[in-house]
């Protein structure tokens, strides 16, 4: 009976603990973030509470660049906590909309986003959407090649980190090669 009683404490001890260290993890981790270049440019999912802490002390992000059009923030108002900790912790904040329906930013989007990066001050930025965001993946592959000189292969391997590994469709890979010439 002993035996038993001790093998129960220690499997709810156990449990405890597994439960603590998956809600520590859960709460140190900003959703989809991806190193693209340190220092320079980094990608993640919209982030929500803390997040924004973390990335100010552990990124020192200077600029956030938001990519979801304001319609996308209505559900659970993102924008406005966003627009206001940019505001309260002196980061400069900018909205470049991407429409979710064709996720390949056309050339005024690339220029603006490009020209936030060519400014020294917002360095480093945080370019963010929703979660496994494609339009995120095709701007930063428009900078590396605009602006790093990125071949297309160099660019295509950057891009499949942003977006978790996955395989570039045709399309991607297309829109990524037509972004050299």
């Amino acid at each position: 009976m002993k035996n038993k009683q001790q093998l129960l404490r220690g499997l709810i001890v156990v449990l405890l603990i597994a439960a603590a260290v998956i809600l520590l993890v859960k709460h140190f981790h900003i959703d989809d973030f991806c190193v693209v270049e340190p220092g320079v440019l980094y990608t993640s999912a919209q982030p929500r509470g803390m997040d924004y802490t973390r990335l100010l002390y552990n990124y020192h992000i200077a600029a956030i660049v938001n990519i979801r059009p304001t319609s996308e923030h209505r559900e659970r108002n993102w924008r406005n906590e966003e627009i206001i900790w940019t505001k309260n912790n002196g980061i400069v904040y900018v909205e470049i909309p991407i429409e979710k329906g064709n996720y390949f930013p056309d050339k005024q989007v690339q220029d603006k986003f490009i020209s936030v990066m060519g400014d020294k001050n917002n360095l480093p930025v945080l370019l963010h959407g929703g979660s496994d965001d494609k339009r995120v993946a095709m701007l930063a592959a428009s900078w590396l090649e605009k602006s790093r000189g990125y071949t297309t292969e160099e660019t295509v391997e950057a891009v499949e980190k942003i977006i978790d590994d996955r395989k570039l469709t045709e399309d991607e890979i297309k829109f990524i090669r037509e972004l050299s010439k």
